[in-house]
């Protein structure tokens, strides 16, 4: 798959991460250059550190108040502006470092070498924050693809089973047989939504009681329900059919094998920063229906959701008990921006 970024991306650089990595990666440069060619003194490193530091974290400074802007522009004219933006900076703090300094000779050269040096280090640079963007597009794509084949899918068998209630349901409770098609619209509304697209928890909680409901239709007295739901604030959102399918696991691989049926239970609690989903669904005798290919699959496509729009603040983790398997879902309350 081929991914063209349409836009220039600086990425952030007015973090204490970044800038760490930054003052870090100028230091070393300063020892290459030391090294490299002239008198080696504490004086000379203590002078080329702190006008290369300066020359860093000043350009660091003006990219980050320009990066809302680059971003608008082609990718061509943004890597040339903010080549641009370094050049500029080089030669102030040059001109500023000859004046401070009073050094005579011939200053223009020694501020022309320094800039010939930022500009390659500029361009490697540049070089390396283009390739890392063209490769998080590419997984961005190809994950989008994956959430679109995971939101899309409505199984057959439940397709079929859902109009079966319906068709059995119109003569003798016609009511029902309504809300039955109300519920199954808002779930291939919601698997026909963009993918990735996040909404309020609660509606996401809604979808799933919609789904509940139709499969309380087709299982009866063997499908149990405990709900453990604290109230959701407005704030916390959820990618959409990110719950569902958990549910729907749990039902076709925990209730439907067993004779009797079981009790899922469904608990939303609030720790802190995060939101935590347990759910929880007896096991059929033995795990190998647990670990089954559409399960994994199940599991590996929310991860993936989750790691995109989250990273490392979310998890997805299930555990096997003596009697039940538990599927716990953790993110942050706050909504992504990603």
């Amino acid at each position: 798959m081929s991914v063209r970024p349409a836009h220039f991306a600086i990425p952030e650089l007015c973090n204490t991460t970044a800038l760490a990595l930054l003052v870090l990666f100028s230091q070393l440069l300063v020892v290459v250059l030391l090294f490299a060619g002239g008198e080696i003194s504490w004086v000379r490193f203590g002078l080329m550190s702190l006008f290369v530091q300066w020359v860093a974290l000043v350009s660091a400074g003006v990219l980050c108040g320009l990066r809302g802007r680059l971003a608008r522009f082609s990718l061509g004219v943004g890597t040339t502006l903010a080549f641009a933006v370094v050049l500029v900076v080089t030669a102030v703090i040059g001109v500023i470092a000859e004046w401070a300094l009073d050094r005579g000779g011939d200053a223009w050269a020694r501020i022309a070498g320094q800039m010939v040096i930022a500009g390659i280090i500029t361009g490697l640079f540049l070089r390396y924050f283009y390739v890392q963007q063209r490769l998080r597009l590419q997984e961005q794509a190809e994950l989008q693809s994956r959430i679109q084949a995971l939101q899309s899918r409505i199984r057959p068998h439940f397709l079929f089973n859902s109009m079966n209630i319906i068709a059995s349901l119109i003569a003798t409770d016609p009511d029902t047989a309504e809300s039955v098609v109300e519920d199954l619209s808002e779930l291939f509304r919601a698997s026909l939504n963009e993918a990735g697209n996040q909404v309020p928890l609660t509606e996401e909680l809604d979808l799933c009681e919609r789904y509940l409901r139709i499969e309380g239709l087709r299982l009866g007295e063997r499908l149990q329900l405990d709900w453990q739901v604290q109230k959701a604030p407005d704030t916390v959102q959820i990618p959409m059919l990110t719950v569902q399918p958990l549910l729907e696991n749990a039902i076709y691989h925990g209730i439907q094998p067993l004779p009797e049926g079981g009790t899922i239970r469904i608990c939303v609690e609030y720790e802190g920063d995060e939101v935590a989903i347990s759910i929880t669904n007896p096991i059929p005798g033995s795990l190998q229906q647990q670990e089954s290919e559409g399960n994994r699959m199940a599991l590996a496509n929310i991860r993936s959701r989750l790691n995109v729009l989250y990273g490392n603040k979310a998890r997805l983790d299930t555990r096997a008990m003596e009697d039940s398997f538990v599927t716990e879902l953790r993110f942050p309350r706050m909504p992504a921006t990603a």
